[in-house]
C-alpha cells in the first residue's frame, strides 16, 4: 500500500482572512511537520486551491488564492491543482492520479472542516480510497451557530469509522 498527503485550501485569503481559523498556528505547525515527514519518506504531496469565480477574493491568480508560503510547497515536485467545488475529487484528476500512483491511504489536512474537509473525506471513501483525517491538522472559523472547536470535534467524531480513520499528527505513519 502507498500513501499520499492531501492539503486542502491552505490559502492566503482563507488562512489570513478577516476571520481567524481556530488554533491556526498549531494547525499550520502540524501540517508543516507532516509535509517534512512526507518528504523524508518520499510520500507524494497533493495540494489543492479552491478557486472562486472571476472577481471573487480567491479568483485564480489573486494574492488571496495563493497557497500559504509557509507550507514551502514546490510546483516542480508537489502535485498542485485547483478545484471549484468543496469535494477535491469533483472535476479534478485527483482520483486518477492517486490510482496511477498506487495510492490507497490518503492523509487529509487543511481547511475548512465543515465544507471541503468533510466533502473530500466522504468522497475518498466512496471512491475506494482509505482516507485518514488528521484530527489536529484541519480547521475552520467560528460560525454564528457553532464555535470552530465544536465543528472540528463534531466532524472528527462523525467522520471517524464510516468515512475515515481519524488520527493525530503525531500518530501518522506514512
Amino acid at each position: 500500500m502507498s500513501s499520499a498527503l492531501l492539503i486542502i485550501d491552505m490559502q492566503v485569503g482563507l488562512f489570513n482572512g478577516p476571520d481567524q481559523p481556530h488554533d491556526d498556528e498549531r494547525i499550520l505547525a502540524n501540517i508543516q511537520q507532516l509535509i517534512r515527514r512526507a518528504r523524508e519518506r518520499h510520500v507524494p504531496i497533493f495540494a489543492v486551491r479552491h478557486t472562486g469565480p472571476q472577481g471573487s477574493p480567491i479568483e485564480a491568480g489573486s494574492a488571496f488564492w495563493q497557497l500559504l508560503p509557509a507550507l514551502a510547497l514546490d510546483a516542480s515536485s508537489d502535485n498542485l491543482f485547483d478545484k471549484h467545488k468543496p469535494n477535491a475529487f469533483y472535476g479534478t484528476a485527483l482520483a486518477e492520479q492517486l490510482r496511477a500512483g498506487g495510492i490507497d491511504d490518503l492523509f487529509i489536512v487543511g481547511m475548512k472542516t465543515q465544507y471541503c474537509i468533510d466533502s473530500t473525506c466522504r468522497a475518498a471513501a466512496d471512491l475506494g480510497f482509505k482516507p485518514v483525517l488528521v484530527a489536529d491538522a484541519h480547521t475552520c472559523m467560528d460560525t454564528p451557530v457553532l464555535p470552530a472547536r465544536a465543528i472540528i470535534e463534531h466532524h472528527n467524531a462523525t467522520l471517524n469509522g464510516a468515512f475515515a480513520k481519524v488520527l493525530n499528527a503525531v500518530d501518522v505513519i506514512f
